[in-house]
């Protein structure tokens, strides 16, 4: 894999990234389907832009996390695991909703706390849901046992399906990471742990809040389980590491800790104004940009045309530009609705 400056984050040139063969993927997904991720990437990127213009503009309330740089990575799980597995995520939750058949206008509406939400407008930015999204999770580290519990599900029940968990590299040192992987080892649970390491915390960088430097490679060890590190920033790179992983699990039954080193283009959140990040470290993030990346490939591989890019880009926006008109015009809840749903019938 090439470690290269125009690739990898500043921390990650010397990590030694899961082996993948980019022509490979390329062949073996061919073009239909990596033109369906590349989309799929594009409506990530585009809703968080546009979301985040409408939080700045007084529409959305709350708080708001968006996943922008770091696209790749939930687009080539889902590639790889598919839909009919159990996901759960931090409260940067809206690609994976999206990822999971959620759509712009239910999403959007959620944010603006419409009844049409994808939480009837009561859950807002951190947490959306779908059939098999377990949700996005507003606490630190308080969706990993949650996806500790889904993974007991899937091996209490015999079915053939995994849970797999996304977490923040903050959220490592929180106690429920380490009790839910003590306890994924020791029943041999059928659970993915990613760490998405996007360098930063809330606002301290990665070196100064965990004590190991591989993430994965260096805590997997300590419980028991397999540890891989991915570049999060490439797409076949990610593809390549959970098609290995995933089958891996399959064949195990067993847990599995994973580093995908990523960067993300914004604050913590819309309120962050990010200080502890100079311009220039900000400029060479986004230089490194993933959807940029697939698409120079699949143009370098003849797949794909920049004004065909261009094209498919417009198409997402527009797509993300009415949802802004569907969730404006959505009716609020109505106040009786309130503690609806809050125990179960």
């Amino acid at each position: 894999m090439d470690n290269s400056k125009q690739t990898c984050p500043p921390s990650a040139q010397q990590r030694a990234f899961f082996p993948s063969d980019t022509k490979r993927i390329i062949a073996k997904l061919g073009k239909k389907t990596l033109l369906e991720n590349l989309r799929q990437m594009l409506r990530i990127r585009n809703f968080e832009i546009r979301a985040e213009s409408a939080y700045q503009q007084g529409f959305v309330g709350g708080f708001f996390h968006a996943y922008i740089g770091q696209e790749a990575i939930q687009t080539a799980a889902v590639q790889v695991i598919g839909q009919d597995n159990w996901f759960i995520t931090s409260y940067r939750c809206h690609a994976l909703a999206l990822l999971l058949g959620a759509t712009p206008n239910e999403l959007m509406a959620e944010l603006y706390g419409r009844s049409t939400g994808n939480a009837k407008g009561r859950g807002g930015s951190m947490h959306f849901y779908t059939e098999r999204l377990l949700g996005g999770f507003g606490i630190v580290g308080g969706q990993i046992p949650i996806a500790t519990g889904a993974a007991f599900r899937c091996k209490y029940l015999g079915t053939k399906e995994i849970a797999i968990c996304f977490l923040g590299d903050g959220a490592m040192a929180q106690g429920a990471f380490h009790e839910s992987l003590n306890i994924a080892s020791l029943w041999s649970l059928p659970c993915i742990y990613v760490i998405e390491n996007n360098l930063w915390g809330m606002g301290t960088a990665v070196e100064k809040a965990i004590s190991v430097k591989r993430l994965a490679e260096d805590v997997a060890p300590a419980y028991n389980m397999k540890g891989y590190t991915l570049n999060g920033l490439d797409f076949t790179n990610c593809y390549a590491g959970f098609e290995h992983i995933y089958q891996e699990v399959m064949k195990t039954g067993r847990p599995v800790l994973v580093e995908a080193v990523t960067e993300r283009f914004r604050g913590h959140s819309i309120s962050d104004p990010a200080l502890y990040r100079t311009k220039e470290s900000l400029q060479l993030s986004m230089s490194r940009d993933p959807i940029l990346l697939l698409r120079d490939t699949m143009i370098k591989e003849k797949m794909l045309t920049e004004e065909e890019y261009k094209a498919m880009d417009k198409e997402e926006r527009d797509t993300v530009v009415a949802s802004l008109k569907y969730a404006e015009e959505s009716p609020w809840p109505e106040l009786v609705e309130l503690e609806e749903d809050v125990f179960a019938p």
